[in-house]
């Protein structure tokens, strides 16, 4: 971005990150430096009208002058297909230089078309420093805070309300100092209660509509596949605090007590459905309970996604033999002609041999000796492997010892 302010010859960007980090600080910056028009809408409050009346005027500029117009356009997420659809041509015709700001993943907020024709440049979350530095910069060159005599015992905690959010933290400092009065000596202390009175809440980093709602059930979902309770408690904790829907985390561990336990915790599938039928009974805030303690017990039992595999592969054999028939003898015989024609025959009734097992055929003769559950070494799904291969042991039809 520097060489292309020093060149004169700026590239559409978009500007993508958390806010409270210089996007909108870095577009008028821009503006200030090159030699362009520089004009500024807000996706909020700016309609079709005052979007037409920019690229005209910048058509317009492009004519008779020969120079583009830089249009900044903040929170450009908010605008929705057909408003960004409408800036596509004056970006391609080059009468515009569009300069959009986000904190939402422009991969899904902005349209291919205007993402493929310009620039992304990711601006991370300020990091403690860059903070403490701000604070500095405030207590000693802002025009009104310089004049007082200011003490923060704890900045530390000053910057865990601003959640990595400049523009929040200097408001709250301002905000902090007019509400406290000075001692004798015209000295303002901002201790802790303050600075909790003057954020009112802690800063919680969640958006359920946004990338980080993607992020952290994503973080969620891993911690407790890995077997942590902790951060699969933590992640949880997170997402109840900035909102989420209880429902929407309580489908996601149905899910992963199937997807991931399966068969190696058949109480963990039956306890997911339960919490989940439990947040319409109690509702929350105490359906925070149920839904802790079933995040620690799925992250705490044995794992196997064997089902999972199982039903996958199968899934995919049925798209590659997509004409395979039912056996002969599998077939259902309800009328006479069918009976005539063997369907049925030779059928043998599991129940009426030991251990209720005969061995049989059950799959199409293509696929014939094909295994897609293979059952784990954890919890009970070890029995259930041990049981199988007992069972299909000297199998003319399955062979369990054999890799498959």
């Amino acid at each position: 971005i520097r060489i292309m302010i020093e060149k004169n010859d700026i590239s559409s960007m978009i500007l993508w990150g958390p806010p409270g980090t210089g996007k909108t600080t870095l577009a008028l910056l821009i503006s200030h430096l090159v030699n362009l028009d520089f004009r500024q809408l807000s996706a909020v409050s700016s309609g079709v009208k005052d979007v037409r009346a920019v690229l005209d005027e910048a058509a317009h500029r492009m004519k008779y002058s020969g120079k583009k117009t830089i249009l900044f356009i903040d929170e450009i997420h908010r605008f929705n297909k057909a408003q960004q659809d409408s800036l596509l041509h004056s970006v391609e015709k080059g009468n515009i230089i569009l300069i959009g700001a986000t904190t939402e993943n422009p991969s899904f907020e902005v349209i291919s078309p205007l993402l493929s024709r310009s620039r992304v440049y990711v601006l991370e979350e300020l990091s403690k420093n860059d903070l403490l530095q701000m604070i500095d910069n405030a207590l000693t060159k802002d025009e009104i805070l310089k004049e007082y005599k200011i003490e923060i015992p704890d900045r530390d905690f000053l910057i865990s309300l601003s959640g990595g959010d400049g523009r929040r933290l200097l408001n709250g400092l301002e905000l902090a100092v007019k509400l406290t009065d000075g001692d004798d000596e015209g000295k303002i202390v901002l201790t802790n209660e303050i600075l909790k009175e003057t954020y009112q809440t802690n800063y919680v980093k969640y958006d359920k509509n946004a990338e980080e709602h993607y992020n952290i059930i994503s973080a969620f979902i891993k911690s407790m596949r890995g077997s942590d309770p902790d951060a699969a408690l933590y992640w949880m904790a997170k997402m109840l605090k900035g909102g989420e829907d209880p429902k929407f985390i309580c489908r996601r561990m149905v899910i992963l007590a199937s997807e991931d336990i399966g068969n190696a915790d058949t109480n963990a599938l039956t306890m997911a459905v339960n919490c989940f039928n439990a947040i319409d009974v109690i509702g929350m805030p105490e359906g925070r309970i149920i839904m802790g303690q079933t995040a620690a017990y799925l992250a705490s039992a044995p794992k196997s996604n064997a089902a999972y595999m199982g039903i996958s592969a199968a899934m995919q054999d049925v798209d590659n033999f997509p004409d395979t028939h039912v056996p002969l003898h599998l077939r259902n015989a309800p009328t006479k002609l069918m009976k005539e024609l063997n369907y049925g025959k030779e059928y043998n009734y599991a129940h009426s041999f030991d251990n209720h097992f005969i061995d049989e055929n059950y799959l199409p003769e293509e696929m014939k000796g094909k295994i897609y559950y293979k059952p784990g070494e954890l919890g009970d799904e070890k029995k259930i492997k041990d049981r199988l291969e007992t069972l299909w042991k000297n199998s003319k039809n399955k062979n369990y010892d054999k890799e498959d």
